[in-house]
């Protein structure tokens, strides 16, 4: 009997990494239908609150829970569709119902009952409908002064913005299908809610680039003050003192730049997002309004620019910082071994005086241990008669000089080879 293919064990974030591609599926969609798009900013904690609200509400209605570790959950409510996603962070809900460019539903899943995981960043409004009037005659309730329109789908759609709130609070979308399939609305749709939301998101980077404007200057400035000083700078203390200044620089600059680095990497990618569905949309200019593409270019551009201007002038200002610093070390560095080198000079003269002062007080220390040695000697001499034969004190005396004296000076010089013995080991 033939057997099958073995089955292999799966990787752990296998079914993640597979899964993850058909997370966000586009949806079909046929005029006329609204869309309402909520984006709120959420860290870890804040989406897991978020994550354990929608299950509730999902329990009161008789719905589908989202797995525990879900992104992503759709579920039918209020007659329409909701959609939840969690980024890394921000948290959307979007729900679509069938209806008009009028007045909103009546009844809505962002009542009183709903409860935000986060400040609000984006809310839009988006209408899909079939409309064939002029194109004068649908904009009618944008602000000219903003608006964008193009043709999408080969001229099949129509869309405009003026990226601005309308009383109820929300960005106008609109969406005019002039022959559009249903798998074709869906994407447009679908696209237009995320140029709205990563748009805004792009933007965060500008007041952080505002903000840090002022603290960059003030380092500039003061490197150019101390650059100044390091060129007139002498002696060890000034120079130290220099080098604690630039060392502070480098902190207040370093810290700004930690605080910034995920805003402008965020910015950057949100941009290149925005980039990214102006292009899949193959928009097409219409004569007398812009296009979404040539608007947002020229709104959006200035202010990433800040940004990346901003995010160089950090490292440039790193890279001169470290080299005023890394100068600035080395002069130190040079001046405290002129330092340890007089030091030691000093520790070198101290150290031969203390052997010419060891050397006599060892010759000292000889005589007086010899001379006591020898006084013993003598004693001993006189009290000869005891043990039956008489010594002459005097004599013994003398001959007794000499060789204590040269087994005191060897006994003393051994003690002392010893403990350099001794000392050299520790």
């Amino acid at each position: 009997m033939r057997e099958g293919p073995r089955r292999f064990e799966d990787h752990p974030l296998r079914s993640a990494v597979l899964n993850e591609i058909h997370a966000r599926p586009f949806h079909m969609m046929e005029a006329p239908r609204i869309v309402l798009n909520y984006a709120f900013m959420t860290d870890a904690g804040h989406a897991d609150a978020a994550r354990d609200r929608l299950a509730a509400l999902c329990i009161r209605n008789g719905l589908p829970q989202p797995a525990a570790h879900a992104r992503h959950h759709v579920v039918d409510l209020c007659g329409g569709t909701l959609r939840w996603e969690s980024h890394a962070e921000f948290t959307t809900y979007s729900w679509d119902a069938r209806g008009g460019a009028g007045a909103l539903p009546a009844e809505t899943p962002f009542g009183e009952a709903f409860e935000a995981p986060g400040p609000l960043m984006v809310a839009a409004r988006l209408d899909l409908v079939a409309d064939q009037r002029p194109i004068a005659e649908l904009l009618s309730g944008f602000d000219p002064g903003s608006l964008a329109v193009s043709e999408v789908a080969g001229g099949r759609g129509l869309i405009a913005s003026d990226f601005r709130e309308d009383g109820d609070g929300y960005t106008r979308l609109l969406v005019v299908d002039r022959g559009l399939e249903p798998q074709e609305a869906g994407p447009i749709v679908q696209r237009l809610l995320e140029l709205e939301t990563y748009r805004t998101l792009a933007m965060l980077g500008l007041p952080e680039a505002q903000r840090l404007h002022p603290e960059l200057r003030r380092i500039e400035m003061e490197l150019v003050a101390n650059t100044g000083r390091f060129r007139a700078s002498e002696g060890f203390e000034a120079n130290r003192a220099l080098l604690d200044d630039l060392t502070a620089q480098a902190g207040d600059l370093e810290a700004g730049a930690a605080e910034s680095a995920f805003r402008f990497g965020a910015s950057r990618a949100y941009s290149e997002i925005v980039r990214l569905r102006l292009n899949a949309m193959d928009e097409q200019p219409i004569a007398g309004y812009s296009s979404f593409t040539a608007f947002l270019a020229r709104r959006m551009a200035p202010a990433m620019r800040t940004c990346q201007t901003v995010e160089g002038r950090q490292q440039d200002l790193s890279r001169k910082l470290a080299r005023a610093a890394a100068l600035l070390r080395a002069r130190v560095d040079v001046e405290l071994s002129q330092q340890n080198r007089a030091l030691l000079d000093s520790m070198n003269r101290r150290a031969r005086l203390q052997l010419r002062l060891q050397q006599t007080v060892e010759g000292l220390s000889v005589a007086a241990i010899s001379y006591y040695i020898v006084g013993l000697i003598g004693y001993l001499a006189k009290g000869s008669s005891v043990v039956g034969f008489e010594l002459d004190p005097a004599h013994v005396t003398a001959f007794a000089v000499i060789p204590v004296a040269l087994f005191v000076w060897f006994l003393v010089r051994r003690i002392r080879s010893k403990h350099n013995d001794g000392h050299g080991a520790d």
